[in-house]
């Protein structure tokens, strides 16, 4: 895994410099509405790219949300796409308010990074999941079972970063990628996964509980 710095997503850096700089150059030259406007921009640029500590659950078994924003699915399906089996899936809108780091929902090792060119309509529209381009990870835990967190990049968002590669061992919680400017994020969990979120619920990266997988597999 490439290593990133906190509190501001690094991909945010380019944005930033970009924005302050115009903001200096228009104040050096006595362009004061101008200026105002950039230094406006620079700190939305530096909110949006924010990257806040989060607590992990310590609970056995804790599924973490992997993206803040609203849930907007909550529901079993038949999963060809990803792991071919029927699954658990559960769907977290991002607007463009929300912090847009996501993280890893439970430990395993990669797989699969699967990225697929799309469309870009709205991320909260069904679709989108069919459509839009979207960056897949298969992840596998120790005892075999796999699930899958899928960016999907939305009408606004047009830049996924995904950082984790084949063979990399990932610890639940851990900063993995992130979308530009608003967007989803699925997870397809196994049919063990006790699932504790509703649709409209609120959730954080990182921290927020979507469900408990058991230990072993049923």
């Amino acid at each position: 895994m490439q290593q990133i710095q906190v509190p501001v997503a690094l991909e945010g850096a380019p944005f930033l410099i970009f924005s302050a700089l115009c903001s200096l150059v228009f104040a050096l030259v006595g362009l004061i509405y101008p200026a105002l406007f950039f230094l406006a921009l620079t700190g939305f640029i530096l909110y949006f790219f924010r990257d806040p500590v989060r607590v992990l659950p310590t609970e056995p078994g804790a599924v973490v949300a992997p993206a803040d924003g609203k849930v907007i699915v909550v529901q079993e399906v038949d999963d060809t796409r990803f792991l071919g089996e029927r699954v658990q899936k559960i769907s977290i809108f991002m607007n463009v308010f929300n912090v847009h780091v996501n993280r890893i929902p439970l430990s395993g090792s990669v797989q699969q990074v699967r990225m697929q060119p799309g469309r870009f309509y709205a991320a909260d529209k069904e679709k989108a999941e069919l459509h839009n381009e979207y960056c897949a990870l298969t992840i596998a835990k120790p005892d075999g079972r796999r699930y899958a967190v899928v960016q999907v990049a939305g009408l606004i968002a047009r830049r996924i970063v995904c950082r984790a590669e084949i063979g990399d061992q990932l610890k639940a919680g851990e900063r993995y990628g992130l979308i530009r400017f608003g967007s989803r994020v699925d997870i397809y969990l196994p049919l063990q996964t006790k699932i504790t979120t509703r649709v409209g619920d609120k959730v954080r990266s990182g921290e927020s509980l979507l469900g408990y997988l058991q230990e072993t597999a049923q």
